[in-house]
């Protein structure tokens, strides 16, 4: 990997995916910045960052559902680290019920950061990013927005949203050496399959059994797929979609 020297902004990572992924692009020499909505936990995943592999690593809190929360990120981290060359929206949220037991209140918190937070921090690098002539946008998506997923209608929907964002902006940016992917994981070890479960423990066994690999994704699974991307290895990618799902779906 040829990342040392790049600036990696990495949403939802003070914990689960998102910190696999922060850690992943530390190890090969990113500087990081760790954001997420929980500050401390933000802080205290880039200060192991730091010590870990002796890169610069800030926390920063934001909640990316608020455009002016993210354009006091993005300063932020210019300031600390430098312009962005990597950004990962990795940040999501969901509430698991039967579409007709959804409540609207959710639907909106869900879209808010899924889909538009997505939007509102890409827009926010993406200027600097074409004054510079390059950058990484990498989307982590979800299978459930290629297939469906029960139990996740309007959080299926935000993820095919973003997929196709990732698309069409991957079109408009290409000239500028900007490449736009998405990411979508299947079933993994985090606190959004924990929800599954304890929405229907019989739907989280039944799913397992069906992965062909066999086992759960652990989130390192999907960062070494997000290291590829944001790669010199990947620089002719661009627009596309992988899933990293043990088999479970293959479109």
């Amino acid at each position: 990997m040829s990342e040392r020297d790049k600036v990696a902004l990495v949403t939802g990572a003070g914990r689960g995916i998102g910190e696999a992924i922060a850690d992943r692009l530390a190890a090969g020499g990113c500087s990081i910045a760790v954001c997420d909505l929980d500050t401390e936990a933000a802080a205290k995943v880039a200060t192991g960052l730091a010590e870990r592999y002796g890169v610069r690593a800030t926390g920063v809190g934001a909640d990316i559902s608020d455009s002016a929360s993210v354009r006091a990120a993005v300063e932020w981290v210019t300031a600390e680290l430098g312009p962005v060359d990597i950004l990962v929206n990795n940040a999501a949220v969901d509430v698991i019920a039967r579409f007709t037991d959804s409540r609207e209140e959710d639907w909106d918190r869900i879209i808010a950061v899924n889909l538009r937070g997505t939007i509102t921090m890409t827009r926010a690098v993406l200027d600097s990013m074409i004054e510079r002539g390059g950058g990484r946008v990498i989307h982590i998506a979800s299978d459930a927005g290629r297939v469906g997923s029960s139990g996740e209608a309007v959080y299926s929907a935000t993820k095919g949203g973003v997929i196709a964002f990732g698309k069409t902006l991957a079109r408009e940016v290409a000239r500028h050496g900007i490449t736009v992917n998405s990411v979508c994981p299947g079933p993994t070890d985090t606190a959004l399959l924990g929800q599954v479960a304890e929405y229907s423990q019989k739907m989280y066994e039944a799913t397992a059994r069906a992965i062909p690999l066999r086992r759960i994704a652990q989130p390192a699974d999907i960062a070494g797929v997000v290291a590829f991307l944001a790669s010199d290895d990947a620089a002719y990618m661009t627009g596309q979609t992988l899933s990293v799902s043990g088999g479970l779906t293959m479109v």
